[in-house]
């Protein structure tokens, strides 16, 4: 069986950038998002760069079809699963009650629903081999209450809660579970998310690459929770130490609040 890294979210940002070094450690990849022209652009220039074999898989994760039509492609390439990365998600921004309740439920069909599917089913064959790596991307929105940005920073807490959890319950299976929490990044994920005027974008955000190279090197070690940059891992103590206090909740409205309040 070929042995491969599964990246979903794969046609742009972090998901992109982790392609690549998965790329560059000559591991092959199958890659997933819903645009097919972008994925088959990606599959063409990767295989002519690194000589490895990249599988795609066109398919919307926020619906029940997802999980299905990437197990058909690992199942009829024959492939082994060694890797697994949920990259893939989007956030909406705004005051809860104004935004809409459809895009609350493809949000949290992806953001939860679909990551907690693949993860259960690929961690379930990796430890059946005995080796394995999943990494789960959340956000520095999941470590702390949002306001207006209330419904993606709770999913994330889940996808932070879940990984610690199977970190734990892994330990000496040879499979390790790695939470990713970046802040702002230089995405496509603020224009979808409706982010253009958050105060939270003014300034200190980080590239996808550089983002991608910590959550990379976290997953290969097999660490739990890895942080990149020096203003988020600060956001991480700070919370910590002030739980669900008004100060902190305070803090948060300013920080993520519209820049023309």
């Amino acid at each position: 069986m070929k042995e491969v890294a599964i990246i979903t979210g794969a046609s742009g940002g972090i998901g992109y950038e982790i392609a690549l070094l998965f790329a560059e450690k000559k591991i092959d990849i199958l890659i997933v998002a819903r645009n097919e022209k972008k994925l088959e652009n990606i599959k063409s220039a990767i295989e002519q760069q690194y000589n490895i074999s990249v599988f795609c898989v066109a398919t919307d994760l926020a619906t029940s079809d997802g999980f299905v039509d990437i197990n058909h492609c690992v199942n009829t390439n024959n492939l082994s699963v060694n890797y697994l990365v949920n990259n893939a998600g989007f956030g909406d921004y705004g005051f809860f009650t104004e935004r809409s309740m459809e895009k609350y439920s493809e949000m949290l069909g992806l953001n939860i629903i679909s990551l907690t599917e693949l993860t259960y089913y690929y961690a379930k064959q990796m430890i059946k081999n005995g080796k394995g790596r999943i990494l789960n991307v959340a956000s520095t929105a999941g470590i702390q209450p949002d306001p207006y940005f209330a419904v993606y920073g709770a999913s994330k807490a889940y996808v932070i809660s879940l990984t610690e959890a199977i970190h734990k319950e892994f330990e000496n299976t040879g499979v390790t579970a790695t939470v990713l929490s970046p802040g702002a990044t230089k995405t496509k994920f603020m224009e979808r998310a409706d982010m253009s005027d958050a105060k939270l974008y003014e300034s200190g955000v980080m590239s996808a690459k550089k983002v991608a190279q910590v959550g990379f090197d976290g997953m290969m070690r097999g660490s739990l929770h890895v942080i990149p940059g020096f203003k988020n891992k600060l956001l991480a103590f700070f919370s910590s130490i002030m739980p669900s206090s008004k100060l902190r909740l305070n803090i948060a409205a300013k920080v993520m609040g519209r820049n023309d309040q």
